[in-house]
């Protein structure tokens, strides 16, 4: 049961961070006039160094608070494939917010990008409420909200920072 807690913590954080951070970053650099094959190029460079990132940071964090309650070296099995799923997760949801720059111009894969990321955001956390027999309209609308202010303070960075 403890395992598979922890699998679906790292699936469920790596989705909801890699599309908070991806769309994020992507509305930053859109709105400020980077050219479309820039954004694409860097949100994909991004997308794979985050998920790296995290995986190793998942890895890391689990293996230490194991060490930690058990005070000796522990099975890295369980921090290994954590880590696989977190990686994998957030590569998947990168897409989310990415295939609309491979798709469309600027403007309109800005919005459907920020769309289908809020979107499935809230599905992400209904679906985590689902599991947990939590209130499922609440916890899709607060996962939503809270990655609604990531894009948010992106467009906003990318509108006062204009690409030079």
């Amino acid at each position: 049961m403890k395992t598979s807690a922890l699998y679906l913590r790292s699936i469920i954080f790596g989705i909801n961070d890699s599309l908070v951070s991806t769309v994020g970053f992507l509305a930053g650099i859109s709105v400020a006039g980077v050219p479309r094959a820039i954004i694409v190029l860097t949100g994909v460079v991004y997308a794979l160094v985050e998920a790296f990132s995290m995986a190793m940071g998942d890895f890391l964090s689990e293996e230490s608070a194991e060490e930690y309650v058990s005070h000796s070296n522990v099975n890295d099995r369980p921090s290994v494939i954590s880590a696989a799923l977190m990686f994998v997760s957030c590569v998947l949801a990168s897409l989310v917010p990415l295939i609309p720059y491979i798709l469309f111009s600027s403007g309109t894969a800005l919005a459907a990008s920020i769309l289908l990321s809020v979107v499935s955001l809230f599905i992400v956390g209904a679906a985590s409420a689902r599991f947990s027999r939590l209130p499922m309209l609440w916890r899709g609308a607060r996962m939503a909200l809270l990655g609604g202010a990531a894009i948010v303070m992106g467009v906003a960075i990318g509108t006062f920072m204009p690409a030079v």
